[in-house]
């Protein structure tokens, strides 16, 4: 079993791109409203909400798919490998 703080420490450090995430769309959004609210619209801040949205997606995307590739839990033609006779005879397949 892993010492507790390596999992807390773990849990904070994948926080971070949500975290970045949230601010990005909260950044987009408040631009909007002001847009429509008649302010002109603020193109570089929201570019910047959009940059820190889709990385903070990204980095969480990729973490999940990481570790379901690491359990067997993708599908082959995720993979690439949909034409690999020996995936086929697998269990699930």
């Amino acid at each position: 079993m892993k010492p507790v703080y390596q999992r807390i420490i773990a849990i904070m450090i994948m926080c971070l791109p949500g975290v970045l995430a949230i601010y990005g769309w909260t950044l987009m959004r408040d631009i909007l409203f002001d847009s429509f609210a008649g302010k002109p619209f603020a193109w570089f801040p929201f570019l910047g909400g959009l940059i820190a949205f889709l990385a903070g997606i990204f980095v969480l995307g990729s973490f999940i798919f990481y570790r379901d590739k690491k359990r067997n839990k993708i599908q082959a033609k995720l993979l690439g490998k949909e034409k690999d006779l020996h995936y086929k005879n697998k269990p699930g397949f």
